[in-house]
C-alpha cells in the first residue's frame, strides 16, 4: 500500500509541475492549483514543501514562491493580482492570503457578480485588488489572515489567527484582529 501512496503523490508533483511558469528541484508538493482563467503564471523556486490551494483568478494572475518555503496544510492563496513570497518563509495550516477583496461591497453589484461568476464572466474591475509581499524569513502563525496590499517584512512574526490589514515591519511581532505590534525582534530573535 505505501507503493500506492508514492506512486500518487509523484502524479500530483507531475501534474503541479505542468501547472507552472517555472519550477525548481527538491521540491515536496501537496498542493492543489486552481486556475479559473488560463493562464496566469505561478513560480516555485527549490527546496519548497507546499500544501494547500493556490488559485490563480485571472490571466494576469501572478504568484511567485522563492526557495525554501515552507507552506502547511489548509491555506488557501488566492491571487487575482500578484502575491510574493520570499525566501525562508514558514506559512502555518488553514491561512488565507488574499490580494483582494473577491466582491464589490455595494450589494446591487454583488447581484450582478453573482450571475456573472456562475456564468465564467467575473469582472474584476469592480473589486479593489492590491499585491502581497512576504519577505525572507518571514513566519506566519495558524490560521492568519494576510489582506491585500501588504507586506510583511523580513524576520516578522505573525501571530496565531491575526489578521493582517496593514504593513508590517521587518524584525516585528504582530498579532490580534486587527493585528498590531507587540515586539520588536532582535534579528538573532527571527532565527537566520
Amino acid at each position: 500500500m505505501k507503493w500506492w501512496k508514492e506512486i500518487r503523490k509523484k502524479y500530483k508533483q507531475r501534474r503541479v509541475h505542468k501547472l507552472c511558469t517555472s519550477f525548481g528541484d527538491r521540491n515536496e508538493l501537496l498542493i492543489k492549483i486552481e486556475r479559473r482563467k488560463p493562464n496566469g503564471n505561478i513560480d516555485i523556486g527549490s527546496g519548497n514543501s507546499l500544501a494547500g490551494i493556490m488559485i490563480l483568478e485571472i490571466e494576469s494572475s501572478k504568484i511567485l514562491i522563492g526557495n525554501d518555503v515552507f507552506i502547511n496544510s489548509g491555506t488557501i492563496i488566492d491571487c487575482v493580482q500578484r502575491i510574493q513570497i520570499d525566501d525562508n518563509v514558514i506559512i502555518s495550516y488553514d491561512c488565507i492570503i488574499t490580494d483582494t477583496d473577491a466582491h464589490s461591497i455595494d450589494a446591487d453589484q454583488r447581484k450582478i457578480d453573482m450571475k456573472k461568476w456562475k456564468n465564467g464572466n467575473y469582472d474584476w474591475s469592480y473589486v479593489s485588488t492590491k499585491p502581497i509581499h512576504i519577505m525572507q524569513g518571514a513566519w506566519i502563525g495558524a490560521r492568519a489572515c494576510i489582506l491585500k496590499g501588504v507586506t510583511i517584512g523580513e524576520g516578522a512574526v505573525v501571530g496565531m489567527a491575526s489578521v493582517v490589514t496593514k504593513d508590517v515591519e521587518p524584525y516585528t511581532l504582530v498579532a490580534g484582529n486587527p493585528a498590531r505590534v507587540i515586539k520588536k525582534l532582535q534579528r538573532s530573535d527571527a532565527g537566520f
